[in-house]
């Protein structure tokens, strides 16, 4: 599967931003769907997923409220809405998929096979 990101960008602290994740080449609820980041010296952090039937969601403890996963797979499209954004989101956002037959755990990288190229989020004011 192909996954391409994009939606990020320079924000001031406290506000949105909607990053969205379009696969190709697929049947996107055969897929998970996650969002992980990786912010400058550390190591990359699972922020949330998503199951293939939406019937399963995850959000880190860290964006808890303030994030939200949600897909449309009629357009093969999974979003991550992140809202009241403060410094330490800063960060690439990458956006992952794993098969659904394949167990999986939202916050271990390596249980995804297929990655985007990466968003950048910056947070300043």
């Amino acid at each position: 599967v192909q996954l391409q990101a994009s939606g990020g960008g320079l924000v001031q602290p406290g506000g949105s931003l909607r990053l969205s994740c379009v696969a190709s080449g697929v049947t996107l609820d055969n897929y998970h769907i996650a969002w992980f980041r990786q912010a400058p010296g550390k190591e990359r952090e699972g922020v949330a997923c998503i199951g293939d039937t939406d019937a399963s969601r995850y959000h880190s403890e860290s964006v808890r409220g303030r994030f939200t996963i949600s897909r449309d797979n009629v357009k093969k499209t999974v979003y991550l809405q992140m809202n009241s954004l403060k410094v330490e989101d800063t960060a690439v956002y990458y956006c992952a998929a794993t098969p659904k037959y394949r167990d999986y755990q939202c916050t271990i990288a390596s249980d995804f096979g297929s990655w985007g190229q990466g968003t950048q989020v910056t947070v300043s004011s």
